[in-house]
């Protein structure tokens, strides 16, 4: 079993979330703290537009683009939910629960936009899709409210099981339960999360997501006007350890007090033994450059990216498809067999594309340039390993075999935009313009910071975080400049290398790893 760990950073405009697997990053996620579209977000929207010639509707939600509803989206059971609605309206929030009221005939699944909406109406629909370069949300109107091992589905009847519990007996068992405890009305999709788990524990989950759903009619008013969030998801970050924790974390390292309490909260409700892996981390140096994962961003992010042996990727994007070449660079000559070298690379070349794809969480479709193969079987066996190596990736995906070419066309579905980060950087000492001030001097300008600190602040216990080349410099030697400016200035200063700052960057900190300010 493969050692999992998640390190969380918090900042005042993101959360980002590293998922390392035996220390090698394998999924990266950044939210945005005022993020405000988020799939999974339940919206009372406004019919803006109905189009008949795609069948469709465009949605107002509160975006600057109108959102896209499709006829095959709306889910059978619309009508049974858009009476539900107005019934709520028209009782100003006070409803009957759901499994009392009595619904309206299935929707035609070949019939028209027309006979269902009208322009103007107030529809209950559901982010499936966040808004991606120039194109609003993608919505549902089939509500799926998830929980930790269930999804409930409100005027449906129906217990699906989830295709990747593999035991037909436990399959039989949990559908039995969920069929005895569900109220009427309701549909459950049981996750693989609940593999095993007791009555107790998916009765309560069940009557916690049908209370969710119903209380929030509670609020529906006349005079309250759509567009307006109806239900809120979880936020990203507590969704993401949701859909994260049914594989084994070793630890949970967060820099953020008030997230770890949360998180620790909520593991303790769905999995109280695994409460204890959550850990405040409180280190000076950046929680991600402690874990070795800027490293690891700003090596996998490029347009190139080496793997094993020499060989390297060229990942390119396109508004259309996302094109990844392999090449085998100096590889190629280890070997005398061209065949069986191309193999291999190949085959290495499909683990790192496997990993980022989930990495940088690539949609639509991608096309893979392989090294050429002659032999049907080593194609076969490319093939096979592809659909391995995805068989792990929650997001749904479909895979081709190899084409005469050697080409392979994956198609992975986009919910939210794709993980674009920048690893070239503008220099940070000049701003571009090509001159800086002298470095001989800066360990001078150190040393005059650290005398008004001693002098200023009157602080004794000291931590100076830098560039690694110039931590490495500070503490050569038999008797390093570190170690002579504590008996120059009778003080404990600590010097710690970190790997994000720039080269001519520095910064102090006090005995309680707090900043010292400067200026």
């Amino acid at each position: 079993m493969a050692n999992k760990d998640l390190i969380i950073d918090v900042s005042d405009s993101e959360v980002s979330l590293a998922l390392l697997e035996d220390k090698q990053l394998i999924e990266l996620n950044k939210e945005k703290q005022n993020i405000r579209f988020s799939v999974g977000d339940i919206y009372l929207g406004k019919v803006k537009k109905i189009m008949p010639g795609l069948n469709a509707a465009f949605i107002n939600v509160g975006y600057d683009r109108d959102a896209f509803l499709h006829y095959l989206d709306l889910g059978a059971q619309f009508r049974t939910q858009h009476k539900y609605y107005i019934s709520a309206l028209q009782k100003q929030g006070r409803v009957v629960p759901v499994h009392k009221f009595k619904p309206e005939p299935d929707i035609d699944k070949d019939g028209k936009i027309t006979d269902v909406l009208t322009q103007g109406q107030t529809v209950i629909v559901q982010i499936t899709k966040e808004p991606i370069s120039t194109k609003g949300p993608r919505l549902a109107s089939e509500i799926a409210l998830a929980g930790r091992n269930l999804v409930l589905i409100p005027y449906s009847d129906k217990v699906s099981i989830s295709s990747k519990i593999e035991s037909q007996e436990e399959k039989n068992r949990l559908k039995t339960i969920l069929q005895s405890i569900k109220p009427r009305n309701y549909g459950i999709i049981v996750r693989t999360a609940a593999e095993g788990k007791k009555v107790a524990v998916l009765d309560a989950e069940l009557r916690d997501l049908v209370r969710k759903w119903e209380s929030a009619f509670f609020s529906v008013k006349k005079e309250i006007k759509s567009p307006r969030l109806f239900i809120g998801e979880l936020n990203r970050t507590t969704t993401i350890i949701r859909d994260m924790l049914n594989v084994t974390f070793n630890s949970i390292h967060v820099n953020d007090p008030g997230l770890v309490d949360e998180i620790r909260k909520y593991i303790q409700e769905i999995a109280p033994e695994k409460s204890k892996i959550v850990k405040l981390y409180k280190g000076t140096i950046p929680i991600f450059d402690h874990f070795g994962v800027n490293k690891q961003i700003k090596a996998l992010f490029g347009k190139t990216v080496s793997f094993k042996h020499g060989a390297y990727l060229i990942i390119d994007h396109t508004e259309a498809l996302h094109v990844i070449d392999v090449n085998s660079g100096n590889r190629s000559r280890t070997g005398n067999d061209q065949e069986l070298n191309a193999l291999e690379v190949n085959i290495e070349a499909a683990i790192e594309i496997a990993r980022q794809l989930r990495l940088r969480d690539m949609g639509g479709i991608i096309v893979i340039d392989f090294i050429d193969m002659q032999s049907s079987e080593n194609k076969q066996t490319l093939y096979d390993k592809m659909k391995d190596l995805m068989a792990s990736d929650r997001t749904k995906h479909n895979i081709l075999p190899l084409t005469k070419f050697g080409l392979m066309q994956i198609t992975r579905q986009r919910v939210r935009p794709e993980m674009n980060i920048v690893t070239d950087e503008k220099c940070p000492a000049c701003q571009g313009s090509g001159q800086t001030r002298p470095t001989i001097l800066f360990t001078d300008e150190l040393e005059r910071s650290l005398a008004f600190i001693v002098d200023k602040i009157k602080t004794r216990k000291l931590t100076l975080n830098v560039h690694p080349f110039v931590a490495s410099y500070l503490k050569k030697g038999f008797f390093p400049k570190s170690w002579k400016w504590n008996f120059k200035y009778r003080i404990s200063l600590k010097v710690q290398a970190a790997t994000s700052y720039h080269m001519l960057e520095y910064h102090f900190y006090d005995r309680y790893d707090n900043e010292i300010d400067l200026t």
